[in-house]
């Protein structure tokens, strides 16, 4: 159980250690218009150390939205486009013979980097998929016989399209469940779109993104995020809703038990429950709500849900269930 802390100090600190959120908000206007929600979400992950997959059709700025958020941060950044011809050894590296000196010499892949932009990660066979999986949960990677850990932060941020069905291997639930948040991108709003037009028409090159945050000042965020408030009321609120996509009959929700095939694992309690702790950060606030669990719900449970044939056969969506839990599950 967490110990009650000095709210007020905590603010106070908050207040002063997130004035770079508004920095990164804003140097990522300059070429992102409009998208405030994957924005969000991507900041989400990177204060609370968790990946993040975006789920969008072509043309959404889910790469470009990636590649800023890179920029804004002062760190490393590498790009993988997922293909059916991908090897493993393309993501992680591999050995390579030298023969002048008759020995084998590493060759690191582009997974070590500070940001790893996984385009269209549902594009690789499942072999190539799960050589992510070591460095998502362990951030620690093995060629041959040695393990080498990964520089902190270290951000898997996957894009994929979820209407071309052909050529594309459906993520496997181990590998989703690895993700923190699965974030579902829209289309833009009109006077959005307006806007983004008069941006690409005005020049040649779009606006250029500079660096607003160090790696350290990120860390040092993540840290102070650990320390945010969080009442046994809202670790039961949050352990309520999960256990409620497992047992729905025992939550008064009997008529959704032939729907779930499956429901969300203690990953699943961890991650909203940082996520959570994570979006009071960005509201600069020293303690969760339940407005923070109930915000964040849906992208962090929509990937850990099973649905049933049945389920799918009535056009029930994983959203149609969270959100009849939300309203069911008594809220502290």
């Amino acid at each position: 159980m967490e110990q009650p802390l000095d709210i007020e100090a905590l603010n106070k600190q908050i207040h002063l250690e997130s004035a770079f959120v508004d920095q990164i908000k804003k140097e990522a206007g300059k070429v992102i218009i409009g998208q405030h929600h994957m924005v969000e979400r991507l900041l989400l992950g990177l204060l609370a150390k968790g990946h993040v997959l975006l789920e969008g059709l072509p043309g959404l700025a889910k790469t470009l939205a990636i590649k800023t958020l890179s920029k804004c941060i002062n760190a490393d950044f590498s790009r993988i486009q997922f293909t059916p011809d991908l090897l493993p050894a393309d993501i992680v590296g591999t050995l390579i013979y030298n023969p002048n000196k008759s020995e084998f010499t590493v060759r690191k892949g582009p997974i070590f980097a500070n940001f790893v932009l996984a385009d269209e990660i549902n594009r690789a066979p499942a072999k190539v998929q799960s050589a992510l999986l070591e460095a998502m949960q362990e951030r620690q990677v093995t060629i041959g016989t040695d393990t080498y850990n990964l520089e902190e932060p270290f951000l898997v941020l996957a894009t994929q399209n979820p209407i071309e069905q052909e050529g594309t291997y459906p993520l496997p639930e181990a590998q989703t469940d690895r993700f923190m948040l699965k974030v579902k991108i829209t289309y833009p709003k009109k006077e959005e779109e307006r806007q983004i037009i008069r941006l690409i028409m005005s020049g040649d090159k779009l606006p250029k993104v500079e660096p607003v945050v160090s790696v350290e000042d990120i860390i040092k965020a993540r840290n102070l995020v650990r320390r945010i408030y969080m009442d046994e009321k809202i670790e039961t609120y949050i352990t309520d809703i999960v256990f409620a996509t497992r047992f729905p009959a025992e939550y008064g929700l009997k008529d959704m038990q032939h729907m779930i095939n499956y429901g969300g694992s203690p990953r699943a309690s961890i991650n909203l429950a940082m996520a959570s702790k994570a979006y009071a950060f960005l509201q600069r606030r020293g303690y969760v709500i339940p407005e923070d669990v109930r915000a964040i719900c849906h992208d962090v449970l929509r990937h850990r849900i099973g649905l049933t044939y049945e389920a799918e056969a009535e056009n029930i969506t994983q959203e149609d269930i969270i959100n009849k839990i939300l309203d069911t599950v008594e809220v502290p």
